[in-house]
This record gives structure tokens, C-alpha cells and sequence, in this order.
């Protein structure tokens, strides 16, 4: 009896243990959706604050680049919030603001650049990084 309540417990602690070891996490967003958008920053500021010992970055690159337009950007006030943690990095593919005339100046403060964006995510893939699609799944069939 004793031996099953031991390993019960190792098992139980084993899975608390899991769950708080740090994690690398990059979000990619492509898409033009402000509800796209509004839900990305939502799992960005909600996964960086129940985890802040994690890594997260978030690429934005192709029709997203609103997102970080300080101007324009329906997330933008979140967006701003959580660029201020430590534990957060959030890019622009600077291809995609070349494409559409963007300078730093646009991008809401402390979101940064980076030369292309999918090679940013296939780089952080290949050091170990999970990996979150950020898309509008409404629309698809069951």
C-alpha cells in the first residue's frame, strides 16, 4: 500500500513539474482578420503571464502587418502592454513593411523587425520552438 501511495505521488508531482518547466513558443500571423488579430494578442498576453519564465514571439508577416500599425491596429493596445514583458518578443517581417511602405516609425513602440519572416519561424523551429498557427477557423467544415 505504502509503495502504490509513494508512486502516486511521484506520478502527481512528475505532472505538476511538467507543467511549470519553461517553454518557447513562436505565434505566426499572416492573416488580414482583425478578430485574427485581437485573438492572437489575447493568447500571446494570456500564455505569456500564466507562464513567466516562457519565451514567446510573435512574427508577423504578409497581410497582418496592421496588426502592428500603431495607427490602425485593433489590438494595438494590448499589443503594447505586453511588448513590455521581458518574456516577450513581437517582429515584422521587413519585407512586409517595405511591400507596404512601412517604416519603424508606424509600428506601435517596442514591437522590433526582422529580415524575413518565415525564416525567423523556421529558425526558431529548428532551435526547439513550438510552433502556434494564429488563424480564423470559423469558416472551415466540420
Amino acid at each position: 500500500m505504502k509503495k502504490a501511495i509513494v508512486l502516486i505521488l511521484l506520478l502527481v508531482s512528475g505532472f505538476a513539474m511538467a507543467q511549470t518547466e519553461p517553454i518557447k513558443v513562436v505565434f505566426d500571423v499572416t492573416s488580414a482578420d482583425p478578430d485574427v488579430h485581437r485573438t492572437a494578442a489575447k493568447h500571446l498576453r494570456l500564455m505569456s503571464e500564466a507562464y513567466p519564465e516562457s519565451e514567446f514571439e510573435l512574427v508577423i508577416y504578409s497581410g497582418a502587418y496592421k496588426m502592428v500599425d500603431k495607427k490602425s491596429s485593433v489590438a494595438g493596445e494590448t499589443l503594447s502592454e505586453i511588448v513590455q514583458h521581458e518574456n516577450v518578443s513581437i517582429v515584422i517581417c521587413e519585407q512586409t513593411m517595405k511591400r507596404h511602405e512601412m517604416t519603424m516609425n508606424d509600428l506601435i513602440p517596442g514591437v522590433g523587425s526582422v529580415p524575413d519572416g518565415i525564416y525567423e519561424i523556421v529558425t526558431k523551429q529548428k532551435q526547439g520552438w513550438g510552433y502556434i498557427k494564429e488563424a480564423n477557423n470559423q469558416n472551415t467544415q466540420n
